[in-house]
């Protein structure tokens, strides 16, 4: 018997000497979950599970009709129980896998407050509702007629949001080196040491998807991000051949066409293999859409995500070089699932062959660790430095490095540029160059810094 503790849930494996079926079912008073097995014995030691930060105060068993056994889970909180049994693969025979889940629990330990994702909500539907206008599409709208003025809201400069995402965990080990280092072991300490150094920075704020050794499954890391408002999603993990040769770090993003190498292809499907043993289906559904909108929304969606996450690549395989070896010296593409959210854009960054002896010592090395997590941020740093997302302090920084301090307006739909700044009393080329207009046109939504006059 195995147990893992998740924040949104707990996983209780049994390992099986062969195929059986189970009878799961829940009782009250006190709360119990009880787990029958016919033609089974217990040869684990229940005393021996760590029942720590799970729902489970105690595990009692017991022989039933004979030749079955009875597990009865004494549980301290609600929980909504599933179960399903897998098949033998490289790691384990055969196993039955009961999940623990609460109600209304995130998987991540530190959601993002609601009013800060009000706060991003608004400011990307104003985006959204944003249509441009000038003074040649206003000749309507003279710029002596009277409007009331709507005084812009303070910036919200919020964090941009990293969500860093430790590759397999739980059952799921990954790929194990000569030594027996488990990949599950040495992501999670680049993920966590990644963390650290996203939050050492102002303007940057990181979301581990994973904190623990337990298992989630590919989409939910991916739904995870999403619904911690995620301006993007890093999944680290450490790569393996069957050969000791292979060395080096290499990054990929998601390709709309399939694998562009043989080797991405074979990297692609080990990877996915992964949410079989955690017994999820995987599959994405879009039957209730029109097949032409269907492909529309895809390439719509995919083609801008996918250019930053080749642009964002770049970069960090620019740093990743100057601490290891590059195995591939540009950014690869394959179908890896986890990718393949096309709202956020996404890496997938092998940081090093586990299979290879000597890489496999220095993934163990915690100053080699902190090189690696240091190298990947400041390649994601570069890139949004360049291209802050809206409403971020490090668009705000970019806006208003060197400018002279003064008032804010919102541009409201009629508004135009002549007539902002007659109603402020400024000129209007003083209007342009404080706030780096080329041009007359202005969007609604767009806030305006007024110079002092």
């Amino acid at each position: 018997m195995r147990l893992w503790a998740a924040p949104d849930h707990a996983r209780l494996v049994f390992d099986l000497s062969g195929p059986s079926s189970a009878n799961v079912f829940s009782l009250d008073g006190p709360a119990r979950l009880v787990i029958d097995l016919e033609d089974s014995q217990l040869e684990a030691d229940p005393d021996s599970l760590s029942l720590e930060d799970s729902a489970i105060s105690t595990v009692r068993t017991g022989t039933r009709n004979g030749n079955g056994l009875r597990v009865v889970l004494e549980l301290n909180r609600e929980v909504e129980p599933r179960h399903f049994t897998l098949a033998p693969n490289d790691q384990y025979g055969h196993r039955l896998v009961v999940d623990l889940e609460y109600p209304g629990e995130s998987a991540v330990e530190n959601p993002i407050d609601p009013i800060e994702a009000m706060i991003r909500d608004q400011e990307m539907e104003a985006q959204r509702a944003s249509a441009q206008v000038g003074d040649s599409e206003q000749a309507s709208s003279p710029a002596d007629e009277p409007r009331v003025s709507e005084e812009a809201r303070p910036h919200p400069r919020r964090d941009i949001i990293i969500a860093v995402d430790a590759g397999h965990g739980g059952e799921d080990p990954g790929a194990i080196g000569p030594s027996g280092t488990r990949e599950k072991d040495v992501v999670l300490d680049i993920s966590q040491r990644l963390a650290n150094t996203i939050n050492a920075v102002d303007g940057f704020k990181a979301v581990l998807i994973r904190d623990g050794d337990y298992y989630l499954g590919l989409r939910q890391r991916t739904q995870l991000a999403r619904e911690q408002k995620a301006d993007f999603f890093v999944s680290i993990h450490a790569d393996a051949f069957n050969s000791p040769r292979p060395q080096g770090s290499s990054v990929y993003a998601l390709s709309q066409r399939g694998a562009t190498s043989e080797t991405a292809q074979w990297l692609a499907d080990s990877e996915n293999r992964s949410d079989l043993i955690g017994g999820v289906d995987g599959s994405l559904s879009l039957r209730d859409k029109d097949q032409v909108l269907r492909g529309v929304l895809l390439d719509l969606t995919m083609t801008a995500t996918l250019n930053d996450s080749l642009s964002i690549g770049g970069q960090v395989l620019d740093q990743l070089k100057r601490v290891n070896r590059l195995h591939k010296s540009r950014v690869e593409q394959a179908g890896f699932m986890v990718l393949k959210s096309p709202d956020i854009p996404s890496l997938l960054i092998e940081t090093g062959f586990i299979s290879n002896p000597d890489e496999e010592r220095r993934l163990r090395d915690p100053v080699h660790q902190q090189q690696i997590a240091e190298a990947i941020f400041s390649g994601l740093k570069r890139h949004f430095e360049r291209y802050p997302p809206p409403a971020s302090l490090l668009a705000w920084q970019r806006d208003n490095q060197g400018r002279p301090s003064g008032d804010e307006y919102r541009i409201q739909s009629g508004d135009t540029l002549s007539a902002i700044a007659v109603r402020h009393g400024v000129p209007i080329n003083q209007l342009k160059q404080a706030n780096d207009l080329n041009g007359d046109v202005i969007r609604v939504g767009q806030v305006l810094r007024i110079p002092s006059s």
